[in-house]
């Protein structure tokens, strides 16, 4: 569907932001990713070290320089490119994008807890916060029973607990409850 900037499409709302600006702003993001990766490998040394091989910026560098390179020819084609963009998304499915992503960043937090100034929220740890980010999204986006939320979001974070930390022994990340618990 080849649609302008101008026009709306009724079934999943006004056009937010066009492919065309969507692709100079990754392409500026990605210019100074690059950009850091460079300064950073120009620190570390880029060079061949003789007898010993590359320097530990090497490898660094020239994938930055790839990337870099690449990311100029997106930004000048978009830049230069006429006529009207298409829609890259609009405000129905970039809702449905928020609906998944704000809840994902939360909960993210949760694992390991979070600083807003002088608010210090502790982490819960990854087993309690993927038992309130299971039993919140069959809630509300899953549309599931309370009873089926709460024995899914409790069982399934038991059973991973089980498995990382007694049989493979890879410690996750922990919170208070396991520290009471004694684990």
């Amino acid at each position: 569907m080849n649609e302008s900037m101008n026009e709306s499409n009724t079934n999943e709302g006004p056009a937010l932001v066009s492919n065309r600006t969507m692709e100079i702003v990754v392409a500026l993001l990605l210019l100074v990713g690059c950009g850091i990766v460079l300064y950073d490998s120009a620190r570390l040394g880029f060079g061949w070290q003789e007898g010993v091989g590359p320097a530990a910026g090497y490898f660094p560098f020239w994938i930055a320089v790839i990337l870099g390179v690449s990311s100029l020819v997106i930004l000048v084609s978009a830049v230069w490119r006429r006529g009207p963009s298409e829609v890259f998304v609009t405000l129905r499915p970039f809702g449905r994008v928020l609906a998944v992503l704000v809840p994902s960043l939360v909960y993210v937090a949760l694992i390991g807890g979070i600083s807003l100034g002088p608010i210090d929220v502790p982490g819960l740890g990854i087993y309690v916060s993927s038992a309130i980010f299971m039993f919140a999204f069959m809630l509300t986006v899953g549309r599931e029973n309370i009873l089926k939320s709460a024995l899914v979001s409790v069982g399934v974070p038991l059973a991973l607990f089980f498995m990382f930390e007694k049989w493979f022994l890879v410690p996750l990340p922990k919170g208070p409850l396991e520290a009471y618990l004694g684990y």
